[in-house]
């Protein structure tokens, strides 16, 4: 008796998308060597946004990776280099990277994973189970502790980090951010809008490596204070309840003692003012 061949149904191709890794540089020659090799080889393109380096930053980006495409930036920060090459891309997803060798290219699967499962914004946590970082400071640990339980007061969702600037996004939620930061401060715009715009967001363990040379351009002071200010600024035109509002007070005002000498810059009443 012949028995019956099953086969197989026909299925179509994987599709993978196209990702572009976008890397604001500024005088970090020394530290490509640590970055760009391990991209991996299938990432679309490679986005280099120079701040007008005045050392070999450039000529060392594209010995090291042929091809990458190199994107001058335009204004002043990290915000805006980082929107310069947003602009640039043209992958259908865009994957942040920072060019001193403390985020890691052998995560962006991850992230690309996450997206494709079904996230429209993977943002990078350093206190998920499989996280971690070597290069925080006590009271900057502290500090982002308090921005991000006033996030989750404020605008909901379940953060466990806030001031970490390793994210990857479909290319097509852009609009939907409308971005306008200059500084350190459009990391924590980012994944405040992306909660306030209904987006799905999916939080990856990542690890925070410390730089591998020369000294970073994070001041804790001032641009804990511009952090500030972007929360405060983002709840003005949030929806929240007396309770809530309250809450978000209470939240702010130990932000503002956590980051300490920035409250001889500009008086706590001034800020909390804007969200009463």
């Amino acid at each position: 008796m012949l028995q019956e061949t099953f086969e197989f149904p026909a299925r179509e191709p994987f599709s993978t998308p196209t990702v572009s890794v976008v890397i604001p540089a500024l005088n970090e020659a020394d530290n490509l060597e640590h970055v760009l090799p391990f991209v991996p080889e299938w990432v679309h393109e490679v986005i280099l946004v120079d701040g007008h380096s005045t050392d070999r930053t450039v000529e060392v980006a594209q010995e090291l990776r042929p091809g990458i495409r190199i994107v001058q930036q335009i204004g002043k920060g990290k915000g805006a280099a980082l929107r310069s090459g947003f602009a640039a891309a043209t992958g259908q997803i865009i994957v942040m990277l920072d060019a001193d060798g403390s985020t890691d290219p052998r995560e962006i699967p991850a992230y690309v994973g996450s997206l494709m499962a079904g996230a429209d914004f993977a943002k990078g946590s350093r206190f998920l189970q499989g996280g971690g970082t070597a290069d925080m400071s006590l009271h900057r640990r502290m500090g982002n502790l308090a921005f991000t339980m006033g996030v989750r007061i404020l605008f909901g969702g379940t953060y466990t980090d806030l001031c970490y600037g390793y994210n990857a996004f479909w290319a097509s939620v852009l609009p939907q951010l409308e971005l306008d930061g200059d500084g350190f401060e459009i990391e924590t715009m980012m994944n405040v809008r992306a909660l306030r715009t209904g987006l799905k967001v999916a939080e990856v363990p990542s690890y925070e490596f410390k730089r591998v040379y020369g000294v970073g351009r994070l001041r804790t002071f001032p641009d804990g204070w511009r952090v500030l200010k972007t929360i405060v600024k983002e709840g003005r035109s949030h929806h929240f309840g007396p309770q809530a509002k309250r809450n978000y007070a209470l939240q702010l005002n130990e932000a503002a003692s956590t980051v300490g000498s920035l409250t001889k810059t500009a008086s706590f009443s001034e800020v909390s003012a804007d969200v009463r």
